[in-house]
């Protein structure tokens, strides 16, 4: 018999997914530059110029063998320990080694962290919007999500709410910030304010809550806008890192996991990480790009387009009529939607070649989002989309 679980998950692909494809089936039909896809968060501008340098480099004068072969459980060491000194440097943190452990990905640093400090059964908040993929690492980690309503004037937390859902069943956090879908970003207010709650229940149960901190939009920050770095709040935090935002290399599936010196058992969880992926098979991810990340620590590339984008767009959308939190990071824009049914609304926007992302996944209906890396050319262009549309169907008198 197959696994009937996966089985059902297949009527509940991911609707992200789904309009990716319609906009490159659409666009098959009428030329994609006609079509206006803000569906997928795939990286619009190309790596620094570095990153392929040193990838060119390491092919042309480094030993094939080992460049591509296994890497150890945790990742390469120097890497790991190159990883650390970087996080110090930056955020005035006491990282070594030994808290760092090299995944695929932020999905595959998650999927790490949430093993390592829950149990099956065990509840874990998110916020809404939350990326909609959570459910799935989540749910099929063993433990269970719980969600808690949005707090739509800002985007920050809704701390009325969480403090009632945090109770003793709970045993993690999971957070991100900058947020997809969003584009918010987490204050200091806010972050010490959640700190200092979860503080006080851990104390209350008796048992350790911690929090995982997703963060592959940690370099897209927009002007007036600053990002505190999760863990200077909260000893007992678990920092899941991705660079496939910061250096726009998403299909290499690079990032790590960066376990708070001061958590508890800190030092058993970066090895409890290697012992995780023999069960799970995220493990040892290509050689090759840790070694080339390894020397890109420090730069990003050209971000400056998702910010001329989203001033675009806020613009137009606000000038429109639509409710918008303007964003102050990621590629992401999260207006609410001018029907109280943001799928029909979304479906009603393909007639206009626009693909737009229905909130209900994210853990908050009658909003939509629109991921705007994507050339700033196409982004003015899509305007007159946008307008057709409101007008057309008087959505806004």
């Amino acid at each position: 018999m197959i696994a009937e679980q996966y089985k059902d998950m297949l009527g509940k692909k991911s609707i992200i997914r789904q309009l990716s494809e319609f906009a490159t089936a659409r666009g098959a039909e009428i030329g994609y530059e006609n079509v206006f896809d803000f569906s997928l968060g795939n990286p619009s501008v190309p790596p620094p110029q570095k990153f392929t340098d040193t990838m060119m480099e390491l092919m042309q004068n480094h030993d094939s063998v080992g460049l591509h072969g296994y890497s150890q459980s945790l990742g390469i060491p120097a890497v790991r320990e190159k990883v650390a000194e970087s996080l110090n440097r930056r955020f005035g943190m006491n990282y070594t080694r030994n808290h760092i452990f090299m995944a695929t990905g932020a999905a595959g640093a998650i999927a790490h962290a949430l093993r390592c400090v829950t149990a099956p059964g065990d509840e874990v908040l998110v916020f809404a919007p939350f990326f909609s993929e959570y459910r799935a690492y989540i749910n099929l980690s063993g433990a269970v999500m719980k969600v808690v309503p949005a707090n739509v004037e800002d985007f920050q937390i809704n701390f009325e709410a969480f403090e009632e859902m945090l109770t003793e069943k709970v045993a993690a956090v999971l957070i991100n910030t900058p947020n997809n879908p969003s584009g918010a970003v987490y204050t200091a207010e806010t972050l010490q304010k959640l700190a200092d709650i979860m503080s006080v229940k851990a104390d209350e149960y008796g048992h350790d809550i911690f929090l995982i901190s997703d963060e592959p939009y940690r370099e897209i920050i927009f002007e007036g806008t600053k990002a505190p770095y999760v863990s200077k709040f909260y000893p007992n935090t678990i920092s899941c890192y991705s660079f496939s935002k910061s250096l726009s290399i998403p299909g290499e599936r690079i990032g790590y996991v960066a376990v708070n010196p001061a958590c508890r058992d800190g030092e058993y969880i970066a090895d409890m990480c290697g012992q995780i992926s023999r069960g799970i098979g995220h493990n040892c991810p290509p050689s090759i790009i840790q070694l080339a990340v390894a020397e890109c620590l420090d730069i990003t590339s050209d971000l400056s387009v998702y910010e001329a984008n989203m001033n675009i767009l806020y613009k137009e959308l606000t000038s429109l009529g639509f409710e918008c939190v303007k964003p102050g990071g990621t590629f992401y824009i999260f207006p609410k939607a001018p029907l109280k049914d943001a799928t029909a609304f979304c479906e009603k926007a393909k007639e206009y070649d626009l693909i737009l992302v229905p909130s209900d996944d994210f853990g908050v209906p009658g909003y939509f989002r629109m991921a705007y890396c994507i050339d700033t050319e196409k982004t003015v262009r899509s305007l007159e989309a946008i307008r057709k549309m409101a007008k057309n169907e008087k959505y806004f008198g």
